[in-house]
């Protein structure tokens, strides 16, 4: 008997440690070393023309997500790009323009990279009177260097492209959008004992959310070069943005410490983490005061706390932890309890909770600092995860059905530490597939502050979840306001199958989504045999009982190992009333380029309050009609399966997981929706659009590459 009161913290304890072993074994992976790590491509944005300039783009790629490539200034550590052309007589290619780059700190040291595809563009002076008919083949080689976090490979490649059969590609207007504009204004800069100060114009309304200073020179003369990792500080003098970057004191020979400080130097103020500025910057008075600029407002941590706290009370009415809450709280009002065994059985309860968040919380943060790239729910993106908490749901559903006894959740057993402390387990573990109400800033914080703070944040969680069984097992008036056991309470448990009930299935559907026809076929067979398991035990006791919780475990285990490799890679898109976009970096820059408004919305197949939301506000005609009068680019991005592009932009935003809906109007940033949307919040937006004559839309082609259709 003892046995059978923990099998359920057994098989929660179990999942966990799989899908830790699952992820572990990706993150320990070791990449394949070929000569192919960063593929690049070479592309012409349409012919050349004599006189002109003709833009050509070099086009990155690497062959999975652990390979970053460097800005012309790598850093700390790496190496940037080198290109020798081979051009005809006349012609001449100019600096590289590089997108934004993303900054790296691995071991304390700085790296100025780009994560996943990115493009180089490189303007070709054609001079006047080129003869154009009959030109051979330009080509490049390009030297630079991939690497992941563990190693680095040398690269070369050497592309070739006919001018003459060059095509006007579509694709231009999205890497043309992606690189960093030049200020029209030149820069001052100034070196003061340890510091570059650079006096950058810029108005002073311009919102700053995430700025850093991507500077392309190395040495500033006497032995100074820039100190890439350590803390910039930028304050304002009306419409002049002072950066101030720390510089490093090297110990070299005093012929290179006589070096002068350069004359000029350029570089990129990034904004945040994709946007932002060229400068050149001349030798020049820089002011010395001015007002700070702020850090993005990150709330107090007692905020964040109580955030926490309150989006775990909201995940109690989730309709799988809302059935096990009810019982057990019920379990406690019978006649006769003690306040001891309520006591025990709150804190019990409360207990498993905790584990469960603050382990989740823990693997999460732990996986992000080995260079994996999950958020919050990740175990939900796993099938492996999924099949056992089909299991699981498909027992309890049967156990609140009557057609055996499940001891951990009985309604006629009471003041069992070990069931209350594997119900807080369960409740935790499945409570947690989507951030709510209150939750979106504390987890999101979570991501960026010191561990200790963040597991304080997972920690409020679990306890807000927590919180109503321990206040009924902790306070008797709340006990005794609860209806009195009587045969009502087995009609009850009856009816609370039907919300877990409704769990397996949701369950199921999701092993459809996440691996196609066959996973969601295999898992269906292996709930039927679950079942018919439980069937066949039915409310026997003994020997019979014990051996259907090991036949279960048995076949629960097999569908764990097996089932997961026959997930597809392809999957069908949910269908939509709005018609979105594919979301892709890409893509959203492609969408505002075109002068339109743009909404994008992150969901996921596991997340409750997406769906509600999707049913509420999005998928309306409602909605439809409004962003079509107003010409709206709608992107949805789909969490359901792991993504790291996705995984990144949601953390790029403040976001631990989904929901995330972002609105943004012409010309304008992104303004982050709340996360529980009312039915008309998306309609009253679209309609706030100011009308705009059709020929001022630079409208793209259905035939672009992101996708972004025309009307």
């Amino acid at each position: 008997m003892g046995g059978a009161r923990t099998w359920l913290a057994s098989i929660a304890l179990a999942l966990l440690a799989v899908f830790a072993l699952l992820v572990a074994g990706r993150a320990d992976a070791q990449p394949q070393v070929t000569d192919d790590n960063i593929a690049a491509e070479i592309f012409a944005d349409g012919p050349p023309e004599a006189g002109g300039e003709w833009l050509v783009a070099l086009r990155f790629t690497p062959r999975s997500d652990e390979w970053h490539g460097y800005w012309s200034n790598p850093g700390d550590a790496g190496l940037g790009m080198e290109l020798a052309w081979e051009l005809p007589r006349g012609w001449s290619a100019g600096e590289p323009l590089y997108p934004v780059p993303h900054r790296l700190v691995l071991g304390g040291l700085m790296n100025h990279v780009y994560e996943g595809r990115y493009a180089v563009l490189v303007p070709i002076r054609v001079p006047r009177g080129a003869n154009l008919e009959e030109l051979e083949p330009i080509s490049v080689t390009a030297d630079y260097l991939a690497c992941t976090d563990k190693i680095c490979v040398p690269q070369r490649a050497v592309l070739e492209l006919d001018p003459t059969a060059a095509e006007e590609d579509p694709r231009f207007i999205r890497w043309r959008a992606q690189i960093a504009p030049m200020l029209d204004s030149r820069a001052n800069f100034a070196v003061e004992d340890e510091r570059l100060r650079i006096g950058i114009p810029l108005p002073a309304d311009m919102e700053l959310s995430d700025p850093h200073v991507f500077v392309e020179e190395r040495e500033f003369g006497k032995g100074r070069r820039l100190a890439y990792a350590d803390e910039q500080t930028f304050f304002r003098d009306g419409d002049l943005l002072v950066a101030e970057v720390p510089l490093d004191q090297l110990n070299l020979p005093s012929e290179i410490v006589r070096e002068p400080t350069p004359q000029r130097i350029e570089g990129i103020l990034a904004f945040s983490r994709d946007v932002g500025v060229r400068f050149t910057a001349v030798p020049g008075a820089v002011p010395s005061a001015g007002k700070p600029v702020a850090a993005p407002d990150t709330p107090a941590l007692w905020l964040l706390v109580l955030g926490a706290l309150a989006g775990g009370l909201f995940l109690n009415v989730m309709p799988c932890v809302f059935p096990i809450l009810s019982l057990k709280a019920l379990s406690l009002a019978r006649a006769g309890e003690s306040q001891a065994n309520a006591r025990r059985e709150g804190f019990a309860y409360t207990a498993g909770v905790l584990v469960a968040c603050v382990g989740l919380g823990a693997l999460l943060l732990a996986l992000r600092s080995a260079g994996e790239a999950v958020g919050w729910a990740f175990q939900l993106q796993e099938p492996a995860v999924v099949i056992g908490l089909l299991v699981l749901a498909t027992a309890i559903t049967a156990n609140l059905a009557g057609l055996f006894e499940l001891p951990s959740i009985a309604l006629t057993r009471g003041g069992e530490p070990a069931g209350a402390f594997a119900t807080g387990l369960l409740a935790a573990f499945v409570a947690t597939p989507c951030t709510g109400p209150f939750m979106a800033a504390a987890l999101g914080a979570a991501l960026i502050l010191p561990p200790l703070e963040a597991l304080l944040l997972f920690a409020a969680l679990g306890l807000g979840l927590a919180l109503p069984f321990l206040a009924i097992g902790l306070i008797p008036a709340l006990r005794r306001m609860l209806p009195r056991p009587g045969a009502w309470m087995e009609t009850f448990r009856k009816v609370m199958a039907v919300p877990m009930g409704l769990t397996a299935l949701a369950l199921l559907w999701l092993c459809f989504r996440l691996g196609g026809d066959e996973l969601g076929w295999g898992a269906a067979g292996l709930m039927a045999i679950v079942l018919a398991i439980l069937l066949v035990a039915g409310r026997r006791t003994g020997a019979i009982r014990q051996a259907a919780f090991v036949a279960i475990l048995f076949v629960a285990t097999l569908g764990i190992g097996f089932l997961p490799n026959l997930a597809s890679e392809e999957v069908e898109v949910a269908q939509s009333l709005l018609d979105p976009v594919e979301f892709s970096e890409d893509a959203l820059a492609e969408a505002r380029a075109s002068g339109r408004p743009v909404f994008v919305w992150f969901t996921a197949d596991w997340c409750v309050s997406c769906k509600v939301n999707e049913s509420v506000a999005i998928e309306r005609e409602a909605t439809r009609d409004a962003f079509v009068k107003a010409r709206v680019i709608t992107l949805r991005g789909d969490w359901t399966r792991r993504d790291p592009a996705i995984t990144q932009f949601l953390a790029d935003h403040g976001a631990a997981g989904v929901p995330l809906y972002l609105w943004y109007a012409p010309g304008e940033e992104g303004r982050q929706l709340p996360q529980v949307l009312g039915p008309d919040a998306l309609v009253t937006l679209a309609q706030a659009v100011p009308a705009r004559p059709a020929n001022v839309l630079h409208d793209t082609s259905q035939s672009g590459a992101a996708g972004v259709r025309s009307d």
